[in-house]
Order: C-alpha cells, then sequence, then structure tokens
C-alpha cells in the first residue's frame, strides 16, 4: 500500500498500541474475510455471536494461525435480559399463535419448503447460558480483542484485562458511551445510525463528536457508512482515532455470499437500505426486500421481543437460504452500499480505501 507516515490511521495510538498498520477494524461473520482484513493491514474481527462455543474455539484457532502475531479479535453481541437456560422447547412454548400464523402464511405466499433443521438464529437460545459459553472460549483463546455489540459486562471486561485482551464496546449513544467507560472499556465504537445490524438513532456526524468529548483519553472508532478514505479522513476530523466497518468486506471474493445476495447488494442505494426488528426482535439495517416489506404491512404482527423473534423465524430463514428464496433473500449493510457495485478481494478494499484517505487527508483540518 502507499499510506505515508504522516496519516494518523497508522501512527496514531490505536496504531501504535495494538501494532496494526492502519486503525481500519473490519468486522465479518467470515473467518476467511477476518484474515484478509488482518493481512492487510487492517485489525479484523470476527463476529461470533451466532457461532456455538466450539465453533467460536476453532475459529479463532484459525484465524491465529493464519496472521501470526498481528492483533485480531472477536465480537459477541451480549444483550441484558436475556433467558438464563438455552431451553428453546420453553421459548417456543410462549410465542402467540397468531406470530406462528404470520409466519405460516409468509412460506405460503412465497413458497418456501418445509424447513429440516434449525436456522442460524434458531439452532440455539440467545441466553445467559449460552453466553456464558461464548464468553468462556473467548476468554481462553489467544484473541487479542473483545468486542462487545450489545452491551458490555463488567464480568466479562474485568476477565479479558486480567487475561492482556483489549476490550472495544460499540456504542450508539452518549448514554451507551458513559456505560462502558464506567465499565472499563479500552476502545469505544461509536456507531451511528446509518451502520448495518443493530443500530440507533442517532446518525455518526452527531454521535461521534459527542462520544469523543466523553471519552477523554479512551480512544473512540467511527462506525456507520464508513466506505470510503473520505469517510476514514471525516472520521478523524470528528476527534475518532479510527474506523469501524463491515459493509465494504460484503462484496468480497473472500466473504463469498451467494450470487443473488451479491446481485441485491450490488445494485442497491442508501436508500434502498431500511431498519427492521423481523429478524431478531432489535433493529437491524438490511437491504429492502419482500422480507422487510412483509412485516412492514398492516396486518404483519409486530415483531417479539430477542430472543422469542430469533426462534419463530429462524428456521423459516434458514430455508429461504437454503433453498434461495430469491423474493425474501436478504442481508444485513449499512447507507454505505451506495460505495460498492463489484466484487473485489479483500486487500484491493483495504487499498483503495487507504489510498483515499492519504490523498485526501491534507485537506483535513488539523
Amino acid at each position: 500500500m502507499t499510506m505515508t507516515s504522516s496519516h494518523p490511521l497508522q501512527q496514531g495510538e490505536i496504531a501504535r498500541r495494538l501494532g496494526c498498520d492502519y486503525a481500519v477494524f473490519g468486522f465479518s461473520h467470515s473467518v476467511e474475510v477476518t484474515i484478509a482484513v488482518t493481512l492487510a493491514g487492517g485489525v479484523g474481527i470476527f463476529g461470533a455471536t451466532r457461532s456455538t462455543p466450539d465453533e467460536i474455539e476453532d475459529a479463532l484457532r484459525t484465524i491465529r494461525a493464519a496472521v501470526g502475531r498481528r492483533p485480531f479479535g472477536v465480537n459477541l453481541v451480549l444483550p441484558d435480559g436475556m433467558p438464563e437456560h438455552d431451553d428453546r422447547a420453553a421459548i417456543e412454548a410462549q410465542i402467540p399463535e397468531g406470530h406462528r400464523a404470520f409466519v405460516q402464511s409468509l412460506r405460503t405466499e412465497f413458497g418456501v419448503p418445509p424447513s429440516d433443521k434449525p436456522g442460524l438464529r434458531s439452532r440455539f437460545v440467545r441466553s445467559e447460558e449460552m453466553a456464558a459459553q461464548q464468553m468462556a472460549r473467548v476468554l481462553a483463546a489467544d484473541v487479542d480483542i473483545v468486542a462487545c455489540g450489545i452491551g458490555a459486562p463488567a464480568g466479562l471486561i474485568e476477565a479479558a484485562h486480567a487475561r492482556g485482551k483489549t476490550v472495544i464496546a460499540l456504542v450508539g449513544s452518549p448514554k451507551h458511551a458513559r456505560s462502558a467507560l464506567a465499565k472499563g472499556a479500552d476502545i469505544l465504537v461509536a456507531q451511528g445510525h446509518e451502520a448495518a445490524a443493530h443500530t440507533g438513532r442517532i446518525g455518526t456526524f452527531s454521535l461521534v463528536p459527542q462520544v469523543v468529548d466523553l471519552a477523554g483519553d479512551v480512544p473512540v472508532l467511527a462506525a456507520g457508512g464508513v466506505a470510503t478514505g473520505r469517510h476514514i479522513n471525516a472520521a478523524f476530523a470528528l476527534g475518532a482515532q479510527g474506523v469501524w466497518c463491515g459493509t465494504p468486506w460484503l462484496l468480497t471474493e473472500e466473504y463469498g455470499l451467494d450470487p443473488l445476495l451479491q446481485a441485491k447488494l450490488k445494485a442497491a442505494g442508501s436508500d434502498d437500505t431500511v431498519i427492521s426488528r423481523a429478524d431478531s426482535g432489535k433493529t437491524l439495517r438490511q437491504v429492502r426486500t419482500a422480507w422487510s416489506e412483509a412485516w412492514a404491512r398492516p396486518d404483519a404482527p409486530a415483531p417479539l421481543r430477542m430472543p422469542y423473534q430469533d426462534i419463530l423465524v429462524g428456521d423459516l430463514l434458514g430455508a429461504i437460504d437454503t433453498h434461495r428464496v430469491e423474493p425474501l433473500m436478504h442481508y444485513p449493510a449499512s447507507q454505505g452500499i451506495a460505495h460498492f457495485n463489484e466484487v473485489s478481494r479483500v486487500a484491493d478494499v483495504m487499498r483503495r480505501m487507504v489510498d483515499e484517505a492519504v490523498q485526501g487527508y491534507a485537506n483535513v483540518p488539523g
């Protein structure tokens, strides 16, 4: 890459502290993308919240073997208020019949074949029991960074620090930032409304400076629509010391999405993304499809709270992807998806972003 020594993306506190080439944190549910981002000089973050404890252990071992001593991380979503046990039957018993009927109506309307196995969201219950098992594997693993997507349990932070791990907390409001700081998070990610997946209501440009002011000496990464070097430079102008992004890697060879999903992402503009609670019960920005439209109909029931919505729709979502029911196939993406319309390699995406940041940095106020 052509990065010069004068850009804080390379010379700032985060790069020095972690020993990475660039303070570009690349979030992905793909082991291959996590490896590629890390080898390209960034910090790969493996999204493990839907992985079993054994899968987490295997994934982190594979990543470490591929990246050597380069820093990488793992992200878990650990919301409050989850049931104590991983007991699907107990969750199923509480799902209203009207919700079941609506899901069955979608199967019928779109010709979705019966589910022959649990889906990604329903093969286990998001519960305190599962969270504890996932955290135990993460803490025992040779991984440098633990990132918390919803909530940052104080016990996890203390245990991670005791093992020499850096803790990152994703926050969507000043209130969340204060809580994460009080618990001892090492780095904050100020994730704006434009972001994919679970996202809040405050835009990136409004949120980042507020979190920076609250954080004091704690470094802040900017997230939410980050897609180009111009976004990187804007993040530094707002006071951030790096960026966190996931959407730039969706249309990469390493991610390997189904071509039907790739076509939807290539065609999507910023206004083709919508926020829906239909997947998990929590806000999830995704590309607009017949799935999000169906759940927005006047006759559709309100999505259930997590983890009940997971169990309600998880098997259906699995069948939709397995049988490639195109109208209902969807994927999380930020408003930054408008900047991507072709399949590339991770290293090429990183190079474009970094080179553009370098070339435009002279115009960023000091």
